[in-house]
């Protein structure tokens, strides 16, 4: 790195970098120059450190414009577009997720240091995901930005940002829990289609978000032992009250067990989930 080098010396003003840069390139470059100083015990985490900026949107390219999620066009995995846009939309989730990551560190203050290595590492590992799909998406030869997206995991961020129970639950153990349940179908699909090198980004990717939500489950019930609230009938009240519209099932048991959901929250989810239009 040259001209993105900087002196941050904690992990406070790193997050607030990472998350300011607009530039999806500088964002993953920063953040695993940081994350890499982070490991070797190069950023402090301050006691006393200035309140965190009220939540905004973060650093953002010009492109792609966002729209409402019912307003994204659906394509075929038969066809290069088709197959472009599809690793798009998943790039467009990374992103996201590596300022999600940051945003916790950042946000939320005077915390076990164990917390911040969780999130620091979710958000070096995100920017490698973005960079792979982002480098197979150019080999189709498209890019980031070329498709419009949505954002709503950054809105989940932003609802969520005056309480840590909140995001920990609704943000890895609903939002990115739901990669969890989608992909190994998306994988099938594109191995039918003989379509082997974004298998390889995909089983990666499949294979190291299920530690990412399990850092969530871990804080969140850290969160809920210091808050003194039973923890499922708390994240089930908080599925009622912001995410509604994002439980939709089948559920990847499997995966979701080795992520710390317990079997008993798996059942509830399924009896929470809305019914299913015909032909839906």
């Amino acid at each position: 790195m040259t001209r993105l080098e900087t002196a941050a010396g904690d992990v406070f003003s790193a997050a607030r970098q990472c998350l300011d840069a607009a530039d999806p390139q500088d964002k993953v470059a920063l953040t695993q120059h940081y994350a890499a100083a982070f490991a070797r015990g190069a950023l402090s985490i301050p006691a006393h450190a200035p309140a965190p900026v009220p939540i905004g949107m973060p650093g953002r390219p010009a492109r792609p414009a966002l729209v409402h999620p019912r307003h994204l066009r659906k394509r075929g995995l038969g066809s290069v577009e088709g197959r472009a846009a599809f690793l798009h939309a998943i790039a467009h989730i990374e992103l996201n997720a590596i300022d999600l990551a940051w945003d916790a560190v950042y946000r939320f203050r005077g915390l076990p240091d164990a917390f911040y290595a969780d999130w620091v590492g979710v958000a070096r590992d995100e920017s490698r995901h973005f960079a792979l799909l982002r480098g197979r998406l150019q080999a189709f030869g498209y890019d980031y930005g070329d498709f419009d997206a949505h954002n709503g995991l950054w809105e989940m961020c932003e609802k969520t940002a005056h309480d840590g129970l909140a995001r920990m639950a609704l943000v890895p153990r609903v939002l990115e829990a739901r990669g969890l349940d989608v992909t190994p179908g998306m994988i099938a699909k594109l191995r039918a289609l003989g379509d082997d090198e974004t298998v390889r980004i995909l089983e990666l990717i499949l294979r190291e978000e299920v530690p990412h939500v399990a850092a969530g489950s871990r804080w969140y019930r850290w969160y809920c032992a210091r808050q003194g609230v039973e923890p499922r009938a708390t994240f089930l009240q908080l599925l009622r009250d912001y995410a509604g519209p994002y439980l939709r099932g089948p559920f990847n048991v499997q995966a979701r067990l080795l992520a710390g959901f317990e079997q008993e929250e798996l059942d509830a989810l399924v009896a929470l989930e809305p019914p299913r239009l015909p032909g839906s």
